[in-house]
């Protein structure tokens, strides 16, 4: 969600927790959410940033927003913030940038997210890839962002409406000073409106929020724990179902959590524990298998509390995906042990290159001076929407329409009738 997100590279133990486990009387694919299906219970969500902008495109924020570190100049391999390029030929509106043309010889252009029909292209690969829903990022809105992000919202909503998925709102409090009173006052003025969309997801029959950032043992997310409990309980006293997105080892409060804050993560309905920067192989996923996974749900369980952990696709800039295997080896650990949601970190992460929407497949689509890699880093060819089907995959194997299966069963190229490859 933020490039600071990589900081904190967990190194766990390899112990096994299999004996925690035996003692609260769970073992892995035993364990059953504390509630039935909704529309996050059973369901595999996507992280939506919705933060790319673009000079005339309408936004008000008027600049490269996410795409250059002097947002008053277009990206360029020496003014960027982007580590991955997107494949932008399903929209009908981008913008040029400052960088060469692609390999193939078309102009390097970009899509703004302020654009409705790019939303609704997003929203569209969510509908044919059956994801159900989206989590729209709501950082600081207090400041210059605020209006962009409000107007965000409502493209949000339109786009879900349009296209059958689910969207709700989640609060990322990363540098937000007066975060403790602000965000009551942004639920109750202004997000709380679009609990009444037909779109907006629902959970035991409440509105559906999360908070993303508390307890994090960094300087960006300082508050304490009597003040993060106080914003729980007060959007859970406005009838919400309310998801923590929290540090990786927030059940043992060290590395990336602050100590005391376990009554926070329990005060939740539903734990998120963050993975971007833990898990680069699949090695790591296993491992978490046995020192996170496992034993997070099981407390969860014992506490009644929803289990959502993440499905990470890799950062292509890192070379972490191996072309799918790595993202299929979460599926199936988590699978395996029992959990029923996934949240996909993440839609549109072109910064951090965890992005899962369509992304360019080979050098003939990336700039030619970019210094990029594309989803061929590792020299097997994938379509540039390869990653939006294996997330399909891994959500048809969550709710049980394909049976549990360590191999990954989506191809990285699929050949259609015409012989094209897509």
């Amino acid at each position: 969600m933020e490039l600071s997100r990589r900081t904190f590279l967990a190194t766990a133990a390899g112990t096994s927790a299999a004996a925690g486990l035996s003692a609260l009387g769970l073992g892995a694919g035993t364990a059953a959410a504390a509630s039935g299906p909704g529309d996050v219970v059973g369901k595999v969500t996507v992280g939506y940033q919705g933060w790319f902008a673009c000079p005339g495109d309408g936004a008000p924020i008027n600049t490269w927003w996410h795409y250059s570190a002097n947002g008053s100049q277009a990206p360029s391999p020496s003014n960027t913030t982007i580590v991955a390029w997107p494949d932008v030929r399903d929209f009908t509106r981008t913008y040029q940038t400052g960088y060469a043309p692609l390999g193939n010889g078309q102009p390097a252009k970009v899509f703004s997210s302020y654009d409705q029909q790019t939303v609704d292209t997003h929203f569209l690969w969510m509908q044919q890839n059956n994801i159900d829903t989206a989590a729209l990022q709501r950082f600081n809105p207090v400041g210059g962002e605020g209006p962009t992000r409000d107007a965000m919202a409502t493209k949000v909503r339109s786009a879900a409406e349009s296209h059958g998925r689910k969207f709700y709102i989640m609060y990322d409090v990363s540098d937000w000073t007066n975060m403790q009173s602000e965000i009551k006052a942004d639920w109750t003025n202004k997000m709380k409106a679009y609990t009444g969309s037909s779109a907006y997801a629902r959970q035991n029959g409440k509105p559906v929020v999360c908070i993303w950032g508390f307890g994090f043992n960094d300087n960006q997310r300082p508050f304490s724990a009597a003040a993060c409990l106080d914003v729980v309980n007060w959007f859970k006293g406005q009838g919400v179902y309310l998801i923590g997105g929290v540090p990786t080892w927030w059940r043992t409060g060290d590395r990336d959590s602050r100590p005391g804050f376990i009554n926070v993560y329990r005060a939740f309905h539903m734990i998120s524990p963050w993975m971007v920067g833990r898990i680069g192989n699949i090695s790591d996923v296993d491992n978490f298998y046995n020192v996170a996974t496992l034993p997070d749900l099981a407390d969860c369980n014992a506490h009644g509390i929803d289990y959502q952990p993440c499905v990470l696709p890799g950062a292509v800039s890192l070379r972490q995906r191996a072309h799918g295997d790595f993202m299929w080896r979460q599926f199936y650990n988590h699978i395996r042990a029992g959990v029923k949601s996934v949240y996909i970190s993440m839609f549109d992460e072109f910064n951090e290159g965890n992005q899962i929407a369509k992304t360019a497949e080979s050098q003939a689509w990336l700039p030619t001076n970019s210094g990029m890699l594309a989803l061929d880093e590792d020299g097997t060819a994938c379509s540039s929407d390869y990653y939006l089907r294996l997330t399909g995959d891994g959500g048809r194997m969550l709710k049980g329409q394909i049976g549990l299966t360590a191999t990954r069963p989506t191809r990285p190229v699929v050949v259609g009738a015409s012989g094209t490859a897509r």
